[in-house]
């Protein structure tokens, strides 16, 4: 079974996913980490509620961030994570970690790449940019990460209308 450690900044909405897919024997994987970098995120709630092993790993805990992406790499080795999941981590990682976890990185982004992503585009900046735009189709992309910014080979998209009434809350959702 497939070991997956999930990493995350805020409410947790495509861990909760995961999740569910896990649940209902749809995805044959075991999460066996959350990690988050903002010790308020309901996402940690999400793993307590399903008694998945959640922990608080913080840059600004750390003297420098090549120290808090080797601890977290050792706390996700430790954990015999096999796949990373970037599920809304508002955390650029260096090549160091990328390295560590080659070809087996995965983000979840919230916009059909190539379009609003890279340097600036993340969480509900992306979608203001989307609605800014005035684009009518929108979505959000799985994709491999490497070490450029949202430039890795894309795993799979999923578009969604844009709505005369949508707002940057209304189209996260």
């Amino acid at each position: 079974m497939l070991k997956i450690g999930v990493l995350v900044s805020g409410g947790g909405t495509n861990l909760q996913a995961i999740i569910d897919e896990i649940n209902k024997g749809n995805l044959q994987a075991q999460i066996t980490t959350i990690v988050s970098n903002n010790d308020s995120a309901y996402a940690l709630e999400r793993g307590k509620q399903n008694n998945i092993p959640t922990c608080v790993i913080k840059k600004s805990d750390f003297d420098s961030k090549i120290s808090f992406e080797r601890f977290l790499i050792n706390h996700l080795k430790d954990k015999e994570v096999e796949l990373v999941v970037l599920a809304g981590f508002m955390t650029i990682l260096s090549g160091e970690f990328v390295d560590a976890f080659e070809n087996r990185i995965i983000n979840v982004h919230p916009s059909l790449i190539p379009s609003f992503c890279g340097k600036g585009f993340y969480g509900k900046k992306v979608h203001e940019a989307a609605l800014e735009r005035g684009v009518k189709i929108t979505g959000a992309t799985v994709h491999f990460v490497d070490k450029g910014t949202d430039t890795g080979p894309i795993i799979i998209q999923k578009a969604v209308d844009v709505l005369e009434d949508d707002t940057p809350d209304s189209l996260q959702k």
